[in-house]
């Protein structure tokens, strides 16, 4: 017996892989002017990888979260869990700019220190929600968890080196 695919709504979608870019475009008004005056001037860990890592990076990890939304969004509101996995989604896409904002906006380390783990809580809490309506969405979120995770870390020793 043949299982059969449901067609991919191509609206959807983009719209779903829109959203989180669009996000991401916004921290970077924050994030932008910083890297070259403020970032460039304080202490990082040697671990600390090169600035233009992170704009490909985040790209791809913001296109994986797209996909992961739409993939909960194409099983209908009316489905069980999917409107509490976008309001969660929602919520994790907030504190995502919210950290950018903290970090490179106003110039404080430790105030985004403080915020990147709600965030990582959020990203867990979001992944485990995707997980009751696709398992697949909730595996596109590891490498964003996985990333956030070294993120904090990285957020931690720069706070640490430049008290």
């Amino acid at each position: 017996m043949k299982i059969k695919k449901k067609p991919i709504d191509k609206g959807k979608l983009i719209i779903a892989v829109l959203i989180p870019l669009i996000v991401g475009f916004i921290g970077s008004f924050f994030t932008a002017p910083s890297i070259s005056t403020w970032y460039a001037t304080i202490n990082k860990p040697d671990f600390n990888p090169p600035s233009w890592v992170f704009g490909p990076a985040w790209t791809i990890l913001y296109i994986l979260m797209g996909i992961a939304l739409y993939l909960v969004w194409t099983k209908g509101f009316k489905t069980k869990g999917v409107k509490l996995a976008v309001y969660l989604f929602a919520l994790q896409l907030f504190l995502n700019v919210l950290w950018s904002l903290l970090f490179f906006g106003l110039r404080s380390p430790y105030y985004a220190y403080l915020e990147i783990n709600f965030l990582w809580v959020s990203i867990l809490i979001t992944m485990i929600a995707f997980y009751h309506v696709s398992k697949k969405a909730a595996y596109l979120l590891v490498p964003y968890i996985l990333w956030v995770s070294f993120a904090t870390i990285l957020n931690f020793f720069v706070f640490m080196l430049n008290i």
